[in-house]
């Protein structure tokens, strides 16, 4: 049997158990309205800034001639798949024997040159992107730290462009 008192007590337990179960779910509503986050597009940095575009100019004529001699045996590669092609029903068998091998030294030597070249490249636009990325990362810092941000994200599956910082990047970049 229930007294009065139960009848009073038990609503009021109940009631005190929920607002302690929502209270921390009100809370953090009141605490995620204040917390203020950017979102930066690296990749844009890396393609759009005017020192991105600077490493990319020094680079080229670092690169070009190898790039360029590359070229110059995948050419003669080709001229010599060409003149295999055309005259290997005139061709001696030893004669067109010699020019396969010499075709297919002439392809690896080609492969491996520009396996070399590219990890050449790679590395040397690692060494120098590593500079634009310090450079990005302190004025990223500096934003975040004078704008008060709490977070500021560089990969986002989906970022509101009212949180994208990366034109305020880009132009304290180019000052």
């Amino acid at each position: 049997m229930r007294t009065f008192a139960s009848f009073i007590v038990y609503p009021l337990t109940l009631s005190l158990a929920l607002s302690l179960f929502l209270a921390p779910m009100v809370a953090a509503d009141a605490v995620a309205a204040d917390i203020k986050i950017g979102y930066i597009n690296t990749q844009r940095v890396f393609q759009d800034s005017q020192i991105a575009k600077n490493v990319k100019r020094k680079l080229e004529p670092e690169f070009s001639k190898q790039e360029q001699e590359i070229q110059k045996s995948v050419k003669q590669a080709r001229d010599l798949q060409s003149l295999l092609e055309k005259e290997s029903l005139t061709l001696s068998e030893a004669e067109r024997s010699k020019r396969e091998r010499e075709l297919a030294t002439l392809s690896r030597d080609i492969q491996r040159s520009q396996r070399e070249f590219r990890e050449d490249l790679n590395r040397r636009q690692n060494d120098e992107f590593a500079t634009v990325h310090d450079r990005a990362r302190k004025v990223i810092r500096d934003i975040a730290e004078k704008e008060r941000f709490d977070l500021i994200v560089e990969s986002a599956v989906f970022a509101s462009p009212r949180i994208d910082i990366t034109d305020r990047v880009l132009k304290a970049l180019e000052r």
